[in-house]
């Protein structure tokens, strides 16, 4: 018997389900900070930055406190954009999960074990899908870091599959930042396909900026087959 289930979010959930998502996406903070570090642009920026200061003051202690700073703002601003996603899905589609999910011909779950909301998924409709297709897009999937390992996110995402299936929908989509690696994995491996890439997170426009990946899962009996 599995140690969790998966039901239908209700109203005592909500500051579990809150505090879950706010916390998996903190989470996230450390990899966008290395992430930063490694592109050119940043390394270039650490490197002109120091130069600088030796050639104009000749003090190698105030080029190594400026790396220091450097380092110290780069790891407040890398935060800076999922801080931000926080408070504005607290104060929009998270702000009242039954009004803006259940409410609105889609759905919200959360894993449960112990008592303890573990995992969150909510689903849906896009509102201007493809000509043709009918798309549920899937939001905040969220599994506690004591309770990853276990298979939930994939229970999670399969309760959304089912849910568009019998609902009639033809494609499940969803966006991920480049940063949350283990979520791509996860997708790729359920089938989904990436089928868009923008840049949308921009710490600073021209120094750091975050793409965002495009997926979608077209369900067997809806896909077009080439003759």
């Amino acid at each position: 018997m599995a140690p969790y289930q998966i039901r239908q979010y209700q109203e005592r959930d909500y500051k579990l389900v809150v505090g879950l998502f706010s916390r998996g996406m903190m989470e996230h903070i450390p990899a966008a900070f290395r992430y930063t570090l490694l592109l050119p642009q940043t390394l270039l920026f650490l490197f002109a930055m120091p130069l600088t200061i030796v050639l104009v003051s000749g003090s190698w202690l105030l080029a190594v406190i400026c790396i220091f700073f450097l380092l110290l703002l780069l790891r407040l601003l890398a935060g800076q954009p999922f801080k931000d996603y926080v408070a504005q899905c607290l104060q929009t589609d998270m702000a009242d999960i039954t009004k803006s999910y259940l409410n609105a011909h889609g759905s919200f779950w959360v894993a449960e074990s112990g008592g303890l909301v573990v995992g969150t998924v909510g689903g849906l409709p896009v509102k201007d899908p493809p000509l043709g297709r009918k798309q549920m897009q899937l939001f905040h999937l969220s599994v506690s870091s004591q309770h990853r390992g276990q298979g939930i996110a994939k229970a999670l995402v399969r309760t959304v599959f089912q849910f568009a299936r019998d609902q009639g929908y033809s494609d499940v989509v969803l966006e991920t930042s480049v940063i949350q690696q283990s979520a791509i994995t996860l997708y790729e491996a359920m089938g989904f396909q990436r089928t868009g890439k923008y840049s949308e997170i921009s710490i600073i426009k021209w120094l750091i900026t975050f793409s965002i990946i495009h997926f979608t899962y077209s369900f067997p009996s809806t896909q077009k087959h080439e003759l």
